[in-house]
């Protein structure tokens, strides 16, 4: 609601500015017009007295711009022009515009009242789980983990549908408040550290890498833990780590499936064969 009003307000000064820029121009524009015919009159007067223009020649130059002068000022005089203090009136004019509309707001809206209308569809989508997409499923998930803090299940549903609906970092989120409620929980380490991941652009970083070690020390089947471990190993070269880590990944596998083919294509060769 803060920023409605700060909005609201910077609308309502860059409204005055540009009326009160505009009105200075054509004030400025018209004031112009008219010094410009002026010296140019006067410049004529002064060549003629120096003898550079003789008597006709001053004659027909001082027409020619008498006229130019004169058809300038039957424009301005045809084209409204802002006077001295138009733009003050102009500028309270949008002042009292907005301070109405605002208090006309105040009366018949509900400031600070939440979006009702969003409310309405999460209480719908709430009566169509099986239908829902990531993001709907997310927010119906938040709300039920916002009213039962203490719920594993639907801070570990909230961590899923987040990381399905591309907000890693909201799933890390969800995921570490379920472990501070279940520090045991060996598959949310796991999610938290593949969320970090997507959060980071597929980077394994110190904090994800170490929650998928954290996984694998709880629990030694934490098989998409194990992956990302000896990924980041082999990132760093240390071979003998990749293949403590993916050989039993990879034992796992059905011999068909075509991410242990690819697995046991990038494995390093053991040294000591």
């Amino acid at each position: 609601m803060i920023v409605f009003w700060i909005m609201t307000g910077l609308a309502a000064a860059m409204a005055g500015l540009l009326v009160l820029t505009g009105a200075r121009r054509g004030a400025d524009a018209a004031g112009a017009d008219a010094d410009v015919g002026g010296r140019e009159l006067d410049e004529l007067d002064r060549l003629k007295a120096r003898g550079l223009l003789d008597e006709t020649a001053h004659a027909v130059a001082r027409a020619e711009a008498g006229r130019r002068l004169l058809a300038g000022q039957a424009v301005a005089a045809a084209t409204p022009v802002a006077g001295r203090h138009d733009r003050f009136w102009v500028l309270g004019g949008i002042a009292a515009t907005t301070a109405g509309a605002l208090a006309l707001y105040v009366l018949t809206g509900s400031p600070g009242l939440p979006d009702q209308a969003y409310e309405r569809r999460v209480d719908q989508w709430s009566t169509q789980l099986e239908t829902l997409e990531p993001a709907q499923l997310a927010a119906v998930t938040a709300r039920v983990a916002r009213d039962n803090p203490q719920d594993r299940q639907a801070l570990t549903m909230l961590g899923a549908a987040r990381f399905a609906a591309d907000d890693p970092l909201g799933a890390a989120s969800a995921f570490r408040r379920l472990i501070e409620l279940e520090p045991g929980d060996a598959r949310a380490w796991a999610r938290l550290g593949e969320s970090l991941v997507r959060a980071d652009d597929g980077r394994i970083g110190g904090d994800a890498e170490a929650a998928f070690r954290q996984a694998v020390n709880l629990d030694p089947d934490q098989l998409g833990a194990r992956f990302f471990l000896g990924q980041a190993a082999l990132e760093r070269g240390d071979t003998t780590t990749t293949r403590a880590q993916w050989t039993p990944l990879i034992a796992a596998l059905d011999p068909a499936d075509p991410r242990r083919i690819d697995l046991e294509r990038r494995l390093p060769a053991d040294k000591a064969q």
